[in-house]
């Protein structure tokens, strides 16, 4: 029985060729052409449940998923291994195509990646020439070669298991994103427009500000006493200027602590406006059809492991639209968030014990407050997230004395991190997701500023910040994906009894949501616990650290928190 299967598919029309793989990637067959790729894949699929290894789950995987009735379950995902390995030999943004990973294999000039789309943003007509291969190389032998290096290359590692295990999950996340495109995540286009109208008020026409944010443009400008322009950072910092207050920017924080009525008004402004502009009615128009919200997801779109997306901003819903997100009729929505992940992944990675006996239970800052703070749980919180993001002023500095004393290990992880950091290394996630060096970083001048800290040290301490906080963030994003897989596969197993199966719908950071018959909420739900704990056993062992999932079982996504 074939473990693997290479895939390539015509650069045009529905065929393709497959060849299967032993368990080293090895051949086993001659390559098979076969007129209908689809078909084949999904045949095999049934029967085989081998896993998949092809150039990019990105490009194929949605013309698959358009004609075949089931869905894959595992895949080698060669761009983006290729991007983890790069990362790891400290190529971080070098080209990942398959044609410059084969270039890389044959010591060739290597070509520059394509672009995501056309000039017009739409998928380029012959997908083929998305890999980037010279004409004269075969894409299914290229296929093979680059999964047999890449191998290899993950065999050379520190930790090989881990790596083989990042690989598997970020090529699993490959798969989910493809789906949650497709299936889209239920939005009510009425609940939105009563939303915005209740906001905003009635919808402007052509480019022109809705009612109340126009009324909040007019406002400010009464508090300032002139004609300002509230979108024009130089006009608002001026005109703050001219009233006695000097600002440092317009960012929120800083219009927070503004002591003028005029600040309070712009805040606000530049909410309403911000709703307006990315989750308006135009932005509705262009991502929701059907009643679903459909975003491109990229998967390891941050350097921390973290997706992204190409337009629609799936990852920053605001809270006061969530109301729009309603399960269909006879549905609800699982929605699962991990309350401290980066916390209990300090906990976990450094194996500290006294820090992760405060992350065995339900709340740890609680816990960590009873431990070391005198029950202060907001001392405790404020200290631990300074250790995280190398925060050292005010009362950080005082907190961060106590943490080193009553948690050395925990603490000397983060630290350590650091100083690589500063040096200008590199720091890796706990399966082998590597930080980018610091580059041109240190480059310039070495003339000391007014505090007496030289442009290059300052910015070096900024890049210690980074890596101080990659190790924790890249990590919990591997426990997350980990999640993401083992939840997918679950799902897929469940006996569905002829109903529409759950779908996963919504994923960010450390917040999953599935869109499920209501009979089946509580076998989602259970679902979704035991891939936390797998999670969790997979990327951190045997650990005493907790990894509590918050899950509600809800009609909408407002109620969910």
């Amino acid at each position: 029985m074939a473990e693997l299967i290479a895939v390539a598919a015509d650069p045009v029309g529905p065929g393709g060729r497959l060849q299967a793989l032993d368990g080293d990637g090895t051949p086993v067959s001659a390559a098979e052409p076969v007129p209908d790729l689809a078909s084949a894949v999904a045949g095999r699929e049934e029967r085989l449940r081998p896993r998949w290894v092809w150039a990019a789950t990105d490009d194929l995987y949605p013309r698959l998923l358009d004609r075949i009735p089931v869905r894959l379950g595992r895949c080698h995902d060669l761009k983006l291994v290729e991007a983890l390995l790069l990362g790891h030999e400290s190529g971080h943004g070098q080209p990942r195509s398959l044609g410059a990973a084969w270039a890389r294999l044959h010591r060739l000039p290597v070509p520059d990646d394509p672009r995501d789309g056309g000039a017009d943003g739409q998928p380029s007509l012959f997908a083929a020439d998305r890999h980037q291969l010279p004409p004269d190389v075969d894409q299914l032998t290229a296929v093979v070669a680059v999964h047999a290096e890449q191998r290899r290359r993950i065999a050379a590692v520190e930790h090989p298991e881990r790596m083989r295990l990042l690989c598997a999950a970020e090529s699993a996340g490959a798969l989910a994103a493809v789906e949650m495109a497709r299936d889209g995540l239920p939005w009510s286009a009425a609940v939105h427009d009563a939303l915005l109208t209740e906001l905003l008020g009635p919808r402007p026409a052509g480019g022109a500000r809705p009612e109340r944010v126009e009324r909040l443009a007019a406002r400010f400008q009464e508090a300032v006493g002139r004609p300002v322009n509230p979108d024009s950072p130089a006009q608002v910092l001026a005109a703050f200027a001219r009233v006695g207050v000097s600002l440092p920017s317009t960012r929120s924080h800083v219009l927070k602590a503004a002591d003028h009525p005029a600040a309070a008004i712009l805040l606000r402004y530049k909410e309403l406006s911000r709703v307006h502009s990315a989750h308006g009615w135009a932005w509705r128009e262009q991502w929701v059809r059907d009643g679903r919200f459909r975003p491109e997801y990229v998967v390891g779109g941050v350097v921390s492991g973290r997706w992204a997306t190409r337009g629609g901003g799936a990852l920053q819903i605001p809270r006061l639209l969530r109301s729009a997100v309603v399960a269909d009729p006879g549905h609800r929505l699982v929605v699962a968030d991990a309350g401290q992940l980066e916390p209990r992944v300090l906990a976990a990675m450094s194996g500290d014990r006294g820090l992760c006996a405060a992350a065995a239970g339900g709340d740890m800052y609680a816990d960590l407050a009873r431990t070391a703070f005198d029950g202060d749980r907001g001392r405790a919180k404020i200290g631990l997230l300074a250790a995280m993001y190398g925060q050292t002023s005010g009362e950080a500095g005082q907190l961060l004395a106590i943490l080193r004393r009553r948690f050395p290990a925990a603490m000397a992880l983060v630290e350590e991190a650091a100083r690589i950091g500063e040096a200008g290394g590199v720091v890796r996630s706990q399966l082998g997701r590597t930080s980018p060096r610091p580059s041109d970083l240190w480059a310039g001048s070495d003339e000391e500023s007014a505090d007496g800290v030289s442009p290059a040290l300052r910015a070096a301490r900024a890049w210690g910040r980074f890596t101080r906080n990659f190790t924790i963030q890249a990590s919990a994003a591997d426990w997350a994906l980990a999640v993401l897989a083992a939840l997918r596969r679950r799902l897929a197993a469940l006996d569905c009894d002829g109903r529409t199966p759950p779908r996963l719908v919504f994923f960010q950071h450390d917040e999953v949501m599935v869109h499920t018959p209501v009979e089946l909420s509580e076998a989602v739900a259970a679902a979704v616990a035991e891939s936390a704990r797998e999670a969790s056993r997979l990327v951190f062992g045997d650990t005493p650290v907790r990894f509590p999932l918050e899950t509600s079982v809800v009609e909408c996504y407002a109620d969910a928190k």
